[in-house]
Formats: structure tokens, C-alpha cells, sequence
């Protein structure tokens, strides 16, 4: 039986009903009492029946549950339940067979997003878990995570991420994509983030911009400095809530609202995978779906809007409209 979150609600709620030695408990009361659980818990409840109360009950006595030990006794035909000892509790249990299991593919997913080498621990924990609960099995992968083990640089993923961690001041050997040397920057890494398949650290006071974003694929060596790190004020979740991507040019950057118009083969594709958080939708009908972006325009938002080709146009403002325009005009410039 799969423990999610409203079977643990329920165990929770049927666990202080069997150790209350002040109440007695029948079935009617305890099926109340984890409709009430759950109510508080999600505002809503559909109504536990009083096979699913049952159902709880075996798992909770199972050697794969947490094999309580219940009294049941009768009056009439009427049924009342306790734990035989009261000071039992499934709080105070070791961890259940069920759990383990659900942690050790918790773990494994996690170990699988790879090129972060920061969360080696998760093999040993895996390790520990084979050993006292005697998983042999090799789980079945069912999830799969969109990433390239021989992106050039993950080396570094770890060394960047413990300075962040550690405030240390850094020294990077960078070569970008129209230099043909390298070239050493020098910056206090702040924030380290994955887009499109790639990661980027981002870092303050380098002679550059106030926030310098380095491709980890173009990094080629990093050195500790022993200068005295700085903590930035810049809140850098905030700071991608306005923004598709990686690049944000100055933080005074106002927001615009961009229309577009998708056709009626991509309206629905749209609806249901909303190019980003701000996306509000207008009118849908057979000429397609008209919707607002209230954001900061860059170079993501350029390509993305792009990879949708004729199917998608930009409506407003005017200077967007010319510059994914004019990049249009550039691309057929490749097939004359």
C-alpha cells in the first residue's frame, strides 16, 4: 500500500485514537475522526469509507506497517480499538519497511540528477538502507531527467557550489565563445542555476556588471582567493521571476507586457504549458488564443518565441514585434 500523504494523516489520526485511554474508540468514531484530520489538513475531504479505515488498520498491524498491536473488544456489535499498550506509538517506531523503500527511491532519484557531485551521501545512505532492510533489487527507473553527463565543466559544479556555501572569493579562468583566450575573472559567487541543459554561477563585484553570469561549460580552471567574501543583498530567485532563461541586463529593468497570438494547432499546447508564470490568456476560439507575458524581454524569450515558428506571433509592443522580425528576415537571409 502506497503511503502518501493523506494515508499518513490518517495513520497520524488513528494512532492518538488507539493510544487515548481516556475514550474509547469505535469505527464510526474513528472514520470521524480522520475526516476531521484531513479536513483540517486540506480544507476539503471527500469522505473516508470504512473500508479504507479497515484497509488502514492491516497495513498499520503489517510487519511492512508498523505492526501494532491492537485490542479490540466488543460490546453487543459494536467494536472499540486500543493499542494493548498504551505507551505504544508509531512516532516512536523505527522507520517501516514501506518508508524505507519510499525513502530509498527518493535518494535514488535524487542521485540520478547527475553532475552533482555534492550529493554523494546519497549512496551511502542507499548502502545503509540495503543493509538493514535487505534491499537487493536494482528499482526500475521511472522517471527520467532531462540532463547531459559529458557537458564539459561539470567538474566544477562542485567546487563552485562549496565556495557559494563556504563564502569563498574566486578566481575564474573563463573563455567565451568570441575570445580565443582566456581570460580570469574575478568574483564572489553567489547563485548557481540550470537552464536549457546548462549551469551557470552567477557572482558580484567583478569588474564587469553587478551581477557577472559565467557559463560553467567555458570554465576552465577556479582558484580560492583569500579575500573576505561578501554576502549580496540581491535576491537572486527574485530576480528570475521576471525573466525566461539566464539573461538579465540591469536590475532597474521595467517589465513589458508582450502579446502574442498562437494558432489553433498550438493554442491548447499553450494553455496547458504556459510559456512563463505571468502568461495570462485572452479569448480562445478557432482562429487560436490571444495571451499577455508581463515580463523583462531577452534573448531566451527571442528564442523561444522563435522555436514555435509560424505558429505563434508576436502581436505588441512595436519594438518587439521589429526585433523578432527583423531576426526573421535575418534567418531567410540563410536560404536564398
Amino acid at each position: 500500500m502506497a503511503t502518501n500523504k493523506n494515508a499518513i494523516i490518517r495513520y497520524q489520526a488513528l494512532d492518538k485514537c488507539f493510544r487515548n485511554t481516556g475514550k474509547r474508540y469505535a469505527m464510526i468514531d474513528l472514520i470521524e475522526v480522520c475526516n476531521q484530520a484531513l479536513y483540517d489538513f486540506n480544507g476539503e475531504t471527500d469522505g473516508i469509507k470504512r473500508r479504507q479505515i479497515y484497509d488502514d488498520i492491516n497495513f498499520m498491524k503489517s510487519e511492512q506497517g508498523y505492526a501494532v498491536d491492537l485490542e479490540i473488544t466488543k460490546e453487543g456489535r459494536t467494536a472499540f480499538y486500543r493499542y494493548s499498550d498504551p505507551n505504544f506509538s508509531i512516532n516512536n517506531q523505527p522507520m517501516n519497511e514501506t518508508e524505507a523503500k519510499q525513502l530509498k527511491e527518493a535518494l535514488l532519484t535524487l542521485n540520478r540528477i547527475k553532475g552533482m557531485p555534492q550529493f554523494g551521501w546519497v549512496e551511502e545512505l542507499t548502502l545503509k538502507l540495503e543493509k538493514d532492510f535487505d534491499f537487493h533489487e536494482t528499482p526500475r527507473e521511472i522517471l527520467g531527467f532531462e540532463n547531459n553527463p559529458f557537458l564539459k565543466g561539470l567538474e566544477h559544479l562542485n567546487t563552485l557550489f562549496n565556495a557559494i556555501q563556504y563564502e569563498k572569493v574566486l578566481t575564474i579562468g573563463y573563455q567565451t565563445f568570441r575570445k580565443d583566450h582566456v581570460e580570469e575573472i574575478y568574483m564572489h559567487p553567489q547563485y548557481l542555476k540550470q537552464y536549457n541543459n546548462r549551469w551557470f554561477v552567477l557572482g558580484t563585484h567583478s569588474k564587469y556588471k553587478p551581477v557577472t553570469t559565467l557559463a560553467i561549460d567555458r570554465i576552465e580552471f577556479v582558484k580560492e582567493n583569500n579575500d573576505k567574501y561578501k554576502v549580496s543583498d540581491i535576491d537572486f530567485t527574485e530576480r528570475y521571476e521576471d525573466i525566461i532563461g539566464i539573461t538579465r541586463g540591469n536590475l532597474e529593468d521595467k517589465l513589458t507586457k508582450i502579446t502574442l497570438k498562437a494558432n489553433s494547432r498550438l493554442a491548447s499546447y499553450i494553455i496547458t504549458s504556459p510559456l512563463h508564470g505571468s502568461q495570462k490568456n485572452g479569448e480562445f476560439n478557432e482562429d487560436g488564443l490571444t495571451f499577455t507575458l508581463d515580463l523583462i524581454p531577452n534573448y531566451e524569450l527571442e528564442q523561444q518565441i522563435l522555436s514555435y515558428g509560424e505558429a505563434l506571433k508576436v502581436m505588441a509592443p512595436p519594438e518587439f514585434v521589429d526585433k523578432i522580425k527583423s531576426r526573421v528576415k535575418a534567418s531567410l537571409t540563410n536560404y536564398n
